[in-house]
């Protein structure tokens, strides 16, 4: 199984001054693909912080894909930290330089060709927006903040680079409602199908209402998940609880 990962680069986030808009659209384009997220992480604008990060990601071997900073003002690090990670110079990428001046002309020059300066051996990612390209490097996926050019952009990425693995991973999310009962009071429950199913994973979402209500359930290998929710239910209901299929 293939980890995909997300950051999601910006003080502006962390401050609030703007408000996510990816986490939940990437969950999406990859769930419609058949494929999961392993892991998100915001970061703030800490270049040491971001460099360390990607050079983590990259020494897992990780699929990452990372919004914002790429930018040609001085608070854009994500260029440079992904160059430090890499341990590779930045140099002008002249496919990028040609789009950027076929798209502003005498006017690309001489700040918004700074946006054509990218980590050494980086392929691009076009922008169906402004041209403006991302850049990729060693499965790492590197868009603007601005969703309505990163998302086209991630699309892209995944039916590019990665429709062979569409649809291909065994995996199902099964769960029913468990209501009467505290999560507290599944914990020896939980532990036991753990202990009997151990390449599965078991979760639990209460909910606030008036019947203390429960959503388990467990997600893995499609066999083995039928299995193990056969089992669950078999003792949901042997302890008494009330239950319904979600």
């Amino acid at each position: 199984m293939q980890n995909f990962g997300l950051y999601i680069i910006g003080d502006e986030i962390l401050s609030g001054k703007r408000k996510d808009a990816h986490l939940n659209k990437v969950v999406e384009l990859l769930s419609a693909r058949g494929l999961q997220l392993s892991w998100a992480h915001f970061l703030g604008d800490v270049p040491t912080q971001i460099t360390q990060s990607f050079k983590a990601s990259m020494d897992r071997g990780d699929i990452v894909l990372s919004f914002g900073g790429i930018g040609a003002t001085p608070d854009d690090y994500t260029r440079q930290c992904a160059a430090d990670a890499a341990g590779v110079a930045i140099e002008r990428h002249l496919d990028a330089v040609a789009n950027i001046e076929a798209q502003y002309g005498e006017s690309a020059y001489p700040k918004r060709v700074l946006m054509a300066d990218f980590p050494k051996g980086a392929d691009l990612i076009p922008n169906p927006v402004n041209r403006v390209a991302g850049f990729s490097m060693n499965a790492h996926y590197f868009v603007p903040g601005f969703p309505e050019m990163g998302h086209p952009m991630v699309e892209w990425v995944l039916d590019t680079y990665y429709s062979h693995l569409f649809h291909q991973q065994d995996y199902l999310e099964s769960s029913i409602l468990v209501t009467e009962v505290g999560e507290s009071d599944l914990i020896d429950l939980m532990n036991a199908m753990l202990v009997q199913y151990p390449t599965l994973k078991i979760f639990s979402l209460p909910r606030s209402n008036q019947r203390r209500t429960t959503e388990l359930g467990m997600k893995g290998e499609t066999a083995l998940v039928q299995a193990a929710m056969h089992i669950l239910k078999q003792e949901i209901s042997a302890l008494g609880y009330p239950w319904q299929a979600v």
